[in-house]
């Protein structure tokens, strides 16, 4: 039997409409102990990743724990991203057992959710093993998500990848909403965002543009 091939994308991928964002504990008191990833890059990521969502209003959840307390503030690139939208603060570990965060997650509706925070071993393990065993797929966004060593983030994630999330990066994110350079309406807010936080691609995209004039979405 043979098998024809058609030009359309897999259910699987992510768009804008088909998922929602939480994004867990981003705040200075976790990151002090993060050592699996830089803070600077984990910073640039989670900035990259919030203005990815915001800039393509996907529907996104923020929460933290303790924040005025102990833990502080949620990192100002992702407050900034969306406008200084409220947090919804925790006491629990798992973001999964506080009722105003589930409340939240229902009110929105969407069943693939999309997860980043610190740490990956509690902050992040625990929604998305919960997320699961409920019927939600789920992907986590690994490299902006970060815990106090390489180990404890690797096993976090092989962990998920076990239970049946699926691993993304940040700046996988970005390029999967946009998918199609000849989207106009979204393309320069793409590129701009991958100029600003993209590394050594956000740096082609500049030389290109300045030096050629350069657009990936002509022939």
């Amino acid at each position: 039997m043979s098998i024809t091939a058609t030009p359309t994308p897999a259910k699987a991928l992510l768009n804008p409409r088909n998922h929602a964002l939480v994004l867990i504990d981003f705040q200075s008191q976790m990151a002090f102990a993060t050592k699996s990833i830089a803070p600077e890059l984990l910073r640039n990521n989670a900035a990259l990743v919030s203005n990815a969502a915001a800039g393509f209003k996907v529907p996104t959840i923020l929460t933290t724990v303790a924040e005025k307390s102990f833990s502080g503030p949620m990192f100002s690139e992702i407050t900034e991203a969306f406008d200084n939208q409220p947090m919804l603060d925790r006491t629990s570990m798992n973001t999964w057992e506080d009722a105003a965060v589930i409340g939240e997650v229902n009110r929105i509706g969407k069943d693939r959710l999309v997860f980043a925070g610190l740490w990956t071993s509690v902050c992040i393990v625990g929604p998305v093993l919960s997320a699961i065993e409920q019927g939600f797929e789920v992907y986590v966004i690994t490299d902006a998500s970060g815990d106090i060593s390489e180990e404890a983030h690797e096993r976090a994630v092989e962990r998920m990848i076990q239970a049946g999330a699926k691993p993304v990066t940040a700046l996988q994110y970005l390029l999967e909403l946009q998918r199609d350079w000849a989207r106009t309406e979204t393309y320069d807010m793409t590129t701009g965002i991958a100029r600003k936080w993209g590394g050594a691609y956000g740096l082609g995209i500049a030389y290109a543009k300045a030096m050629f004039n350069a657009s990936e979405g002509a022939h």
